[in-house]
């Protein structure tokens, strides 16, 4: 191959090379924002997946999925990154806005979990849910939105996303033990019955 080929093949496989990098730091799974738009898929799914389910059973199995997840991106996110996202940008608007948006799916999710798919409004509170959910998705995530505002900022989104990780994996560890509480006292609760 001659020499001017070699070095035109050279520099664009390093320009492949470099752009695959700099991808990675802006948004690799360590990146906070990588890790939120990741969670913000998964509970789409979820949702997806509810939509398309035909027995309580599976319905309440992902519904309970969809609870559990979105009580975990909550957490981190109303614990570490919207308090950095603050601090970085001034932004109290959209930092209040988001936190109206939690409170407000808090709020549905205790009342699906508290109910089951026989409810005359168990899928209604789902999709209600679902519909939020988008709402809230489609505000961080837009040009101009937090997300975009907060690549932009100072904020350290690698050493956010490490902190974000770790407390969620904390809460999804609580999390799996409340689930397995909650399991053993509706089998004792069914014993119960059968014994009574």
């Amino acid at each position: 191959m001659p020499r001017t080929k070699r070095a035109s093949a050279s520099r664009r496989q390093g320009s492949r090379a470099n752009a695959r990098g700099s991808r990675r730091t802006n948004g690799s799974s360590r990146d906070a924002i990588a890790l939120l738009k990741s969670d913000h898929r998964e509970v789409e799914s979820l949702f997806s997946q509810f939509e398309k389910a035909r027995q309580s059973d599976r319905k309440r199995e992902i519904a309970m999925k969809i609870c559990e997840a979105l009580r975990a991106h909550t957490t981190i996110e109303e614990e570490i990154f919207y308090p950095a996202f603050l601090e970085a940008t001034q932004e109290e608007d959209i930092h209040h806005e988001a936190e109206i948006e939690h409170e407000g799916a808090k709020r549905l999710i205790a009342d699906i979990e508290a109910s089951s798919p026989d409810d005359d409004h168990y899928d209604a509170r789902v999709t209600v849910l679902s519909e939020m959910i988008k709402h809230h998705v489609k505000e961080e995530e837009q040009p101009g939105g937090m997300f975009a505002k907060a690549r932009r900022s100072e904020m350290d989104l690698q050493s956010l996303g490490e902190r974000l990780r770790s407390r969620k994996e904390e809460v999804m560890g609580e999390s799996a033990g409340r689930g397995q509480r909650q399991s053993r006292r509706g089998r004792a609760a069914e014993v119960g019955v059968r014994m009574g």
